[in-house]
């Protein structure tokens, strides 16, 4: 791979991760708090993206097949995505904001599938070369989060938490101009009906695409309850995107060291790789439930950084090494299992669950965490027992 390759697909792995980290960790605390939305309500607004995923990329990759290149669709999706996301920071009541970031969604969604296929089309090597460009995803994510944290003490605009959208919208810009430098030829393929048909009647992979979308659901809590949670905790509302970017600094790391220096999954097997990084998960969920001291629920950030890597990004390489002749269709069943419908369960589970556990305007945490820790756990449990390394 050229430098002058690795340049244009990093940038396109930042932008895009910058894009999503600067709205997704934080908009809750502005849905709950500011414009007093409840819990199932801000979960509908969440579930906009997991909706969107399982439609829009099964359009968008026949399109990008027969008719337009990924790069023209980034470029347009991204592009539309700024000015949607400017609709969205504007709207106060739950119809219009949830419409605004449903259709800003759509086109966000779309680019997910086409990121990941313009990477691994230009990789000769996924293994060792796509390590030291998924590194830049929770980068993009750790600073965009430290910017948002400057930009709210210097601008005292944390108040109305309406500036992570606004953040989002002039960094899509940026990713729809960035897009046009791709190249401009990338393998896809809509064949999404032929990997269901080879991948779905194998037990093994069955286990890893029903846990896989079990655990991702969980990762919803998260997203919709830290930000608030850290609050409650003493936290300063400034401080809270910092805190929370901890985990893509922690990611960054572990991107560089498991996938890069050691290749992790090739020492462990992918079986004790996902293990691992759904046991990084469930002791995150333990601390939250524990409540203290307040450090170690700030060190905790990191337990998320390390189980994206070892479960959500080790689950796409071991995708990648089964789905032999239908690798980029098996990205997007992936895709549309666990960031479509997982993450759309998740919503509306964690909604629901922080609207059970809310007396007199107060949040239960130590029961609101136990739900996502105890799927957590049973999906190790899952995948210990029914579950076995690629041949």
């Amino acid at each position: 791979m050229t430098w002058s390759l690795y340049g244009v697909l990093s940038l396109m792995m930042f932008l895009e991760f910058a894009v999503w980290g600067a709205w997704a960790p934080v908009l809750a605390a502005r849905l709950l708090g500011p414009l007093g939305m409840n819990g199932k309500q801000t979960g509908w607004i969440y579930a906009t993206l997991p909706l969107a995923s399982i439609f829009a990329p099964l359009a968008a990759g026949p399109v990008a097949d027969l008719w337009i290149a990924a790069k023209w669709i980034l470029v347009a999706a991204h592009l539309a995505g700024a000015v949607l996301l400017v609709v969205a920071a504007r709207q106060e009541k739950f119809g219009g904001l949830f419409a605004a970031m449903f259709l800003y969604s759509i086109c966000f969604a779309t680019t997910l599938p086409l990121v990941n296929a313009v990477l691994f089309a230009n990789l000769t090597d996924v293994g060792k070369e796509s390590g030291g460009i998924f590194i830049w995803g929770p980068i993009a994510w750790a600073l965009v989060g430290y910017f948002l944290t400057g930009w709210r003490w210097i601008f005292k605009t944390e108040g109305q938490g309406r500036d992570c959208l606004y953040l989002a919208a002039a960094l899509s810009v940026l990713m729809g101009i960035g897009c046009l430098f791709l190249p401009q030829a990338a393998e896809h393929s809509s064949s999404l009906v032929a990997a269901a048909k080879q991948l779905l009647g194998d037990p093994n992979f069955l286990v890893f695409l029903v846990v896989s979308m079990a655990i991702a659901g969980t990762i919803q809590f998260y997203f919709l309850g830290t930000g608030r949670f850290l609050q409650d905790m003493g936290v300063s509302g400034k401080n809270v995107s910092a805190s929370m970017g901890m985990a893509q600094a922690v990611q960054a790391l572990a991107t560089w060291l498991a996938l890069m220096a050691v290749f992790l999954p090739g020492l462990l097997g992918f079986k004790l790789t996902l293990i691992l990084g759904a046991a990084c998960w469930l002791a995150m969920y333990a601390i939250y439930v524990a409540g203290r001291p307040r450090p170690l629920i700030l060190a905790s950030q990191g337990l998320h950084g390390l189980a994206y890597v070892f479960f959500i990004i080790v689950g796409q390489m071991y995708c990648n090494a089964v789905g032999v002749g239908i690798k980029n269709s098996i990205q997007a069943l992936l895709s549309a299992a666990t960031m479509g419908v997982g993450l759309f369960l998740g919503t509306q589970a964690a909604g629901w669950v922080l609207d059970r556990f809310t007396v007199n305007g107060r949040f239960q945490w130590r029961r609101i965490w136990l739900v996502p820790a105890l799927v957590t756990l049973a999906g190790i449990v899952a995948l210990a027992a029914g579950f076995a390394n690629p041949p």
